[in-house]
């Protein structure tokens, strides 16, 4: 199973590089060794932290984020309209403020994509993570209103349960 789910991450890891690298010929030789020398650091260092963690990607993970991330795609996009909208305006109705907000995902990898999520999105920026809250600090009061309902925090969990 280790070695089926080490080459399973290689596979990804190989497509992931020919696709965002765009090179899918090797007349250089310095490319093809810093392709295969990337992919392999990043095997290895994949596989260390997962046997560090105890924890191990899984297909169901994989597919939660899956459908986290496009849903996370349209609420940075919105949130970068309405930013943009705020610092164009004449008057710049902003209201800075301070939230603390819940944070339900019940591992530490959780916790770190719920809060890199709200750092993603303009306007707002994770400060602090103490145990089950986090600290952030919204530009607008909408802003934190949306972080207080919850829907980001109810995402981020359901993608983590996925396992």
């Amino acid at each position: 199973m280790k070695l089926a789910h080490a080459l399973t991450l290689l596979f990804l890891l190989t497509a992931a590089w020919l696709l965002w690298s765009g090179h899918y010929t090797f007349e250089h030789g310095l490319l093809a060794v810093f392709a295969v020398g990337s992919i392999v650091f990043t095997l290895w260092l994949t596989l260390r932290l997962e046997r560090v963690s105890g924890t191990q990607s899984s297909w169901p993970r994989v597919l939660g984020l899956a459908r986290y991330l496009p849903w996370l795609t349209l609420e940075i996009v919105k949130s970068s309209l309405t930013v943009a909208r705020l610092i164009l305006h004449p008057k710049m109705p902003i209201s800075p403020g301070l939230v603390r907000v819940r944070a339900t995902q019940k591992t530490d990898l959780g916790r770190s994509i719920f809060a890199n999520s709200i750092t993603l999105t303009p306007g707002t920026i994770t400060l602090d993570i103490r145990g089950e809250h986090v600290l952030v600090h919204a530009l607008t009061e909408l802003g934190a209103e949306d972080l207080e309902g919850g829907e980001m925090d109810a995402r981020c969990t359901r993608m983590e349960g996925a396992s």
